[in-house]
């Protein structure tokens, strides 16, 4: 199976975790990746970036939702922290619903709003280890006052619905709706704003994303069971879908033709 890059997932501190759903950094070193694919999966996540270069040029930027899998060739030395956006944050936060940001990577200042501009001068001069007890101390004062919670714990319960968990398979979109006391449009209306994708297009990058995680550990129909699916053919259309090659293609690491990744814009 394709290995993007080194990885660590951190703590989040308790302060952020309104905030922000997960913190993880990665590393790469041009020996390490030269004959492996960069990897960039499906995710229905908004993402802050500090990323710090071979040059020693910090980039602080936003990576939106990406509603397909993309494979690049590999990548020179580079450190980052990604800081990844609770649902309901992306407007408060960043100043634009996350819809907008689908499939973009946008310099944080670039985006609306004086609160962009002052994250991304205050993360561009920290040292990467230094960025998430600094947004500890500062974030929950800023976003505290800015973000509906019943908006917001609405959304999230949608979210956790959808997603495949431990013990149990996602519901449907009809079923979450109805549980949630809300209509389906009201539905979609709240995981554009709050997430970027659909209902139903969170589900389809969460249980894609598990096949990922979980392939190799069980049978292909026990997966697709366990996930959600009717059955292992639809699991690997969905699959096709949107990391563009079947499940088995992708574990054995036969990938779509390798692409460069795009630069962040310079300011």
């Amino acid at each position: 199976m394709p290995n993007a890059i080194a990885e660590q997932a951190l703590t989040t501190p308790e302060a952020l975790r309104p905030w922000i759903a997960g913190v993880r950094t990665l590393s790469v070193s041009a020996a390490e990746q030269a004959d492996r694919p960069f990897v960039r999966l499906p995710a229905a996540v908004t993402k802050v970036v500090l990323r710090v270069g071979a040059d020693g040029r910090r980039d602080v930027f936003v990576s939106g939702p990406r509603v397909r899998a993309s494979y690049h060739e590999g990548k020179a030395h580079l450190h980052c922290v990604e800081l990844g956006l609770a649902p309901g944050t992306i407007r408060p936060l960043l100043g634009v619903p996350a819809a907008e940001l689908v499939g973009r990577v946008v310099p944080l200042e670039d985006l609306p709003g004086a609160l962009p501009r002052r994250l991304a001068a205050g993360l561009r001069r920290l040292d990467p280890r230094e960025a998430v007890p600094r947004l500890a101390e500062t974030l929950p004062e800023l976003l505290s006052a800015a973000v509906d919670p019943a908006r917001t714990t609405l959304l999230r319960a949608g979210v956790d619905a959808l997603s495949v968990r431990p013990d149990r398979a996602p519901a449907q979109v009809r079923e979450v709706a109805r549980e949630l006391s809300v209509s389906e449009r009201q539905l979609r209306n709240l995981f554009s704003d709050g997430v970027g994708v659909s209902p139903k297009h969170y589900a389809r990058i969460d249980r894609v994303r598990t096949v990922v995680t979980r392939a190799g550990h069980a049978p292909w129909s026990q997966l697709a069971a366990a996930t959600g699916y009717f059955d292992q053919s639809h699991m690997t259309s969905d699959f096709r879908a949107l990391m563009g090659v079947p499940p088995r293609s992708y574990v054995t690491g036969r990938l779509p033709a390798l692409t460069p990744c795009r630069s962040v814009p310079r300011p």
